[in-house]
């Protein structure tokens, strides 16, 4: 991607909903109205937001064909309807939904979660995203490989549409603590070179992260670079071998602020959608640095993960 992401998620989305809510209540919709599918979850906090029914359109790109998509009927001529769409972009989906709408005598405003330079309409309701590519929590596939072939070949006019989502999902994982134990940080200090000897001695866990290994593409680890050789030596002895070995290079401590930001960072190039981490604390920076990844804290004592969500709240300030 040339331009520089700008992620959206759930949580953004839904408080930037409340904060119009005002202004919206004024206008006194009888509708939200979500154009499937990257509509559909902004026109429902919009219906939470204001009391107004939700409903849907449908839209086919190839034929610019609009469908009413709801088991009710559409509003009464004259209803003013606030039509929602994930962004403004450069073809027709907003133009022709409008126009549907329009002609069945509603009077249509428009809300999206962005617009940028190239929409063809600017929004009455949306986020100036003008510079940046937008990628919003539905779309956090797209990191993907196989969701670019697959967009990449429907937009060449393949017959065969998109994969469900889930068949995107894509992982990576932490090495030590997920397929092998934590050696305690005081034993390297005590004797660097017994430590990684004990190190590589060590048999995988018995009880690992409970995912298909088909779809794990990556190791991302915070060993630095130097161990390469006798890492990929673990891995190729127990059957790991054929996973994208990513170590920590220079220019990241080893701290887990420095962890962290470099297993988000090869994380968004590996393409995976999904991240198993073995360290609380890291799991959190990893979280917060990459809002769209699912961050996995995977607690190996107990044998238990868990699903991961962080955001900057305020910077300290002295006391």
């Amino acid at each position: 991607m040339e331009k520089p992401v700008l992620t959206l998620t759930y949580d953004q989305l839904d408080q930037w909903i409340e904060s119009l809510q005002p202004m919206l209540l004024e206008e006194k919709f009888g509708a939200s109205i979500g154009i499937l599918r990257g509509g559909a979850p902004l026109a429902l906090m919009v219906s939470h937001a204001i009391g107004a029914p939700v409903a849907f359109l449908a839209y086919d790109r190839p034929t610019r064909r609009v469908l009413w998509n709801s088991a009710g009927p559409l509003p009464p001529p004259g209803t003013k309807v606030l039509l929602c769409e994930d962004i403004a972009g450069r073809g027709f989906t907003l133009v022709d939904c409008i126009a549907f709408l329009e002609r069945h005598g509603l009077v249509v405003k428009t809300l999206t979660g962005a617009f940028d330079e190239i929409s063809r309409i600017r929004p009455d309701y949306a986020n100036d995203s003008t510079g940046f590519f937008t990628m919003f929590p539905w779309e956090r596939q797209a990191y993907t490989e196989r969701y670019r072939d697959d967009w990449s070949r429907v937009e060449a006019g393949a017959a065969e549409g998109m994969r469900d989502d889930h068949e995107y999902a894509r992982y990576a994982i932490d090495l030590d603590g997920i397929l092998l134990p934590d050696i305690p940080l005081s034993r390297y200090d005590e004797d660097l070179a017994a430590a990684l000897q004990e190190r590589d001695a060590l048999l995988p866990f018995e009880v690992v992260p409970s995912v298909d290994f088909e779809n794990v593409r990556a190791v991302i680890t915070g060993r630095p670079s130097v161990d390469r050789a006798r890492t990929q030596a673990w891995l190729d002895r127990h059957g790991y071998g054929h996973l994208d070995l990513m170590m920590r290079p220079d220019g990241y401590d080893g701290t887990p602020a420095g962890a962290a930001a470099h297993k988000a960072n090869a994380a968004r190039r590996a393409g995976v959608t999904h991240y198993i981490e073995s360290d609380p604390l890291q799991a959190l920076f990893i979280a917060r640095a990459a809002p769209l990844l699912r961050v996995i804290w995977w607690d190996a004592l107990r044998q238990a993960g868990m699903l991961i969500n962080a955001a900057t709240w305020r910077e300290a300030v002295p006391g």
